[in-house]
Formats: structure tokens, C-alpha cells, sequence
């Protein structure tokens, strides 16, 4: 298991000011940029694919990066699986790093989700989003893959390997949820109109400072601010109802379809990453301030997934939150290649 641990003079409080105003004016012009219900005007950091096919009796497009090695070619492929608050495109650099390793890099942006279609009336699974990925990597001729899932893309990537374990070679968890049931740890059931109403709310502000409290421990830095302006966007954007009632029923699929319980009958290679100031726990605000206290210590988490997983391996951060991948993407990613390449 690896490990990292990561006078008030007139100068110092001059510099604060100035900070927080940068950090205000940075606010004010992230508040102001707008993005169509699919994403539309913002730019992706490679070209933007399309994988159609048929769902539910529905007509489906799921967006995905395709990007071949850059470096000497090992002649694996890795699948990247976004989280509920993440796009395709917030991989960039695990995209870099990983074609550089040699690796042909998937990236798909799940359906409901970024620029992926957003159907009415559309039943969300965990099995049903592992089905479409899995429908995917076989029309690009892609058997097996090593699958690193981030976030609620960690819960799926957990479900793919349950049900396809012979397409994966190694299975890269980061900072995923679903590692405590929510609903039985005390967690009230919230009605879907009622997450779509508090959805509605979402605003910059409230997203940097969640991403500021939980994603990066504390921390916040100018290269974190295009992921916040991606999701706040869409929020803002045309496509705001449709964008809130799609993240409030892939809410209500994670709280209601656990993973926890089935983590000892993974037989895959599977290592954990973890940032041990992640706090992220689905429905907290809701939970009474006792079970509010108890939820999302990854620390704890991490360990006891580490346990139950099967030769799981656990790399920790101590110095990290709920996304290792941007907060400190040169080391992360110096020890994922390491490990998927075992």
C-alpha cells in the first residue's frame, strides 16, 4: 500500500486581497458562460465521436474520445469511466498520460450525461450504462480493456467488471462512490422531483465550492476552474431543466442500486486510489447531523473496500481529495501506469 503525506504583515494580507479578487473576477465570468443541453460549445481536447445505437426502444448517441497511442504501443486499450459531476473531457491529462504509456485511450461520455443523449422517460441502471459501454468497445473490435472509473464512474466500472470480468485486465478505482450504502447507513429517501428541484439551484458558486471542499481537499487553482465552468454551463445554459432531471434520475439510480455488498465477488485484478480527505457521501445534506458526521470517510472506506476486493491493492494520498487525477496529476498518474501495467 502506498502512502503520501502530503507573521501577518501588510505584504501577506495584500496578497490575500488581491487572491480573493482574482478568485471573484474568476467567479463572476465563469457565472456568465452558458452550454447547450449536450454540451454544445465546449470544446473537447480531442475530436468528439459518436457511437449510435438502440436503448429502450429509443435512438441513442453515446459521445466518446478514441485516442491512439502517442507513445511506443503496448497493444492494450484502457476504458475511462467519468463521474456523475465529470465529462469524457475531464480526463485530459489521464488521457496524455495514458496513450503516452503506449495505451489506445476510450473515453465515453455515459448516456444522460455531457454531450451524450439525454432521453425522456429513459430507466438509468448501473447494468444498463455497463451494457451501452460494453456495446461500444465491440463495435470499436476492443475485447479486453484495463477499466479505470472515477467517482460514480467507479461504481460503474465495479458493475462492468461484475458482469464482464473476462473483457477486463485491471480494474483502476478512483475515489469511487458507492463504497457504503447510503440509504442503510441512514440516508432518507428523496423523492425525484425533489432532487431535480435542489438541482435547479446549482450555480458556480456552489459548484467551486463543493469541488474546493471535497474534490481538492481545501485547495482551489486556476487549472481547476475550466471543469467547475463545464458543469456550472450547463446548469446555466438552454437545457437547464433537462440537464438537472437527468442528474436527479442518475441520483436516484445510485442511491437505490448498490455495489458495496458485491465487492468480494470481484476476480480482477483491482487497485484502489484514494484521497483520504474525500468526504463524498450521496444525500448527506438530507441525512440527520449524526449520519451526516459518519458518511463518506474514505480513509475508513478505502481500507475496508481494500479488504473485501480480492488481492485489492490500496494506494492512499494523504494529502489528496475526491480526484487525485487533477489535484496532483503527475504523481497519480506516475502510479497508475505503474500498476495497470503489472
Amino acid at each position: 500500500m502506498g502512502k503520501w503525506t502530503g507573521s501577518t504583515g501588510a505584504a501577506t494580507l495584500i496578497a490575500s486581497l488581491l487572491a480573493m479578487a482574482g478568485t471573484a473576477v474568476a467567479a463572476s465570468e465563469a457565472g456568465d458562460t452558458t452550454y447547450g443541453p449536450r454540451l454544445e460549445g465546449f470544446d473537447y481536447p480531442h475530436p468528439v465521436r459518436t457511437h449510435a445505437f438502440e436503448s429502450q426502444r429509443r435512438q441513442l448517441e453515446m459521445a466518446y474520445l478514441d485516442v491512439p497511442p502517442t507513445g511506443e504501443a503496448n497493444g492494450r486499450a484502457a476504458l475511462l469511466l467519468h463521474g456523475k459531476n465529470f465529462c469524457a473531457a475531464t480526463w485530459e491529462q489521464t488521457i496524455t498520460a495514458l496513450a503516452d504509456a503506449g495505451y489506445r485511450v476510450i473515453a465515453p461520455d455515459q448516456i444522460g450525461f455531457c454531450k451524450s443523449s439525454k432521453p425522456e422517460g429513459y430507466q438509468y441502471a448501473l447494468a444498463g450504462l455497463a451494457h451501452n459501454t460494453r456495446g461500444l468497445l465491440a463495435s470499436l473490435g476492443i475485447e479486453r480493456s484495463v477499466v479505470v472509473g472515477h467517482s460514480m464512474g467507479g461504481m460503474l466500472a465495479t458493475r462492468y467488471a461484475l458482469m464482464y470480468p473476462d473483457a477486463v485486465e485491471h480494474l483502476a478505482l478512483i475515489g469511487p462512490i458507492g463504497l457504503e450504502d447510503w440509504k442503510a447507513e441512514g440516508v432518507p429517501y428523496q423523492p425525484v422531483e425533489q432532487v431535480y428541484a435542489a438541482e435547479l439551484r446549482t450555480t458556480y458558486d456552489s459548484i467551486r465550492d463543493y469541488q474546493t471542499a471535497v474534490y481538492y481537499a481545501g485547495e482551489w487553482r486556476p487549472e481547476f476552474e475550466r471543469w467547475a465552468r463545464m458543469q456550472a454551463g450547463m446548469y446555466a445554459g438552454p437545457g437547464r431543466e433537462v440537464v438537472a432531471w437527468h442528474q436527479a434520475l442518475t441520483f436516484d439510480m445510485l442511491m437505490w442500486q448498490p455495489v458495496v455488498y458485491e465487492l468480494p465477488r470481484l476476480d480482477v485484478p483491482t487497485t484502489l486510489f484514494i484521497g483520504v480527505h474525500d468526504r463524498t457521501a450521496l444525500g448527506r445534506g438530507a441525512a440527520a447531523p449524526e449520519v451526516q458526521a459518519r458518511l463518506g470517510d474514505y480513509r475508513a472506506l478505502g481500507r475496508k473496500a481494500a479488504e473485501a476486493i480480492p488481492g485489492a491493492v490500496l494506494v492512499e494520498y494523504e494529502d489528496l481529495g475526491h480526484s487525485p487525477h487533477i489535484q496532483a496529476p503527475e504523481r497519480f498518474h506516475r502510479d497508475l501506469v505503474r500498476r495497470i501495467s503489472r
